[in-house]
């Protein structure tokens, strides 16, 4: 799996859209660094979905746009699985610095958390799996779910440069995220 994911992620057109296809773990560094820099373009709106928020260049980008003010931005995580998230951050020293950035960014911007049950062989898994990133006029989604190990693993996201698929999926994260209560605060 390691040698997997190192086709290009070269733009085509699909329509009046633009397409790009990304794959890890071979470009999975460049993917997040690409959300992020979409991110930190942005000057309209940001929606987010997905299970957890721990790619670093990700975090850093929303960081920043939500300290600025400038952009509306939203989204959704799995309070759950992000609760896990923080108890692993306590016992690796490694990830300290990133306990400050999802503080501001879940005070800051309207982030919700569906409380979804643990993890558990056998278990009903009722996580909020969507995976998709607005930024302006672009769309990321796929399968990666916006975490540094998910930068490693077999994943797959479309990039879309499409206006009216931004405003509908845009839409669709806010309507999600109205159905929980604030994301969890570490």
């Amino acid at each position: 799996m390691a040698e997997s994911g190192f086709v290009e992620p070269n733009p085509i057109r699909v329509g009046d859209a633009r397409v790009r296809a990304w794959f890890s773990p071979g470009h999975g560094e460049a993917l997040a660094t690409r959300i992020a820099h979409r991110i930190a373009k942005s000057k309209e709106r940001i929606r987010l979905g997905s299970p957890v928020l721990t790619s670093g260049p990700i975090l850093g980008a929303l960081g920043e746009a939500v300290s600025d003010g400038k952009v509306d931005v939203a989204g959704v995580i799995d309070a759950t699985q992000m609760k896990g998230v923080f108890h692993q951050w306590e016992l690796n020293g490694n990830s300290e610095w990133k306990m400050p950035a999802i503080t501001r960014i879940f005070t800051m911007a309207l982030f919700t958390g569906k409380n979804s049950l643990p993890y558990g062989q056998g278990d009903v898994h009722d996580f909020m799996h969507a995976k998709v990133v607005v930024a302006d006029d672009y769309v990321f989604t796929g399968s990666y779910n916006l975490s540094h190990s998910g930068e490693e693993n077999a994943e797959n996201v479309l990039e879309v440069q499409d206006a009216s698929l931004a405003d509908e999926l845009a839409a669709f994260v806010d309507r999600v995220r109205k159905l929980y209560p604030a994301a969890p605060i570490p």
